[in-house]
């Protein structure tokens, strides 16, 4: 296995990524708003899959300034509407 050789610039980067990572975390917990790129990484879905969710009205949302915003609760409660529950036999 080789061996790789960090260096105190590596980790004070990985810090800075950390860092931002943890305060847009936090600024999300606060307004509760995710924009599309991260309602398409959470829910592993395209561009397109997004946007036929907005128009078709699965997906609640809130349009400012060109920007669009969804609700994490309502993203949350639209999941839960929408689980299947398979029987087992």
């Amino acid at each position: 296995m080789p061996t790789s050789i960090i260096t105190t610039d590596d980790l004070q980067d990985f810090k800075m990524e950390l860092l931002e990572d943890i305060k847009q975390l936090l600024n999300q917990q606060k307004t509760g708003k995710i924009k599309n790129s991260e309602v398409m990484y959470y829910l592993q879905i395209s561009p397109g899959t997004l946007q036929n969710l907005r128009v078709n009205g699965t997906l609640p949302y809130t349009k400012i300034g060109g920007i669009i915003y969804y609700d994490a609760a309502e993203i949350q409660k639209v999941m839960e509407e929408n689980r299947i529950h398979h029987l087992e036999y």
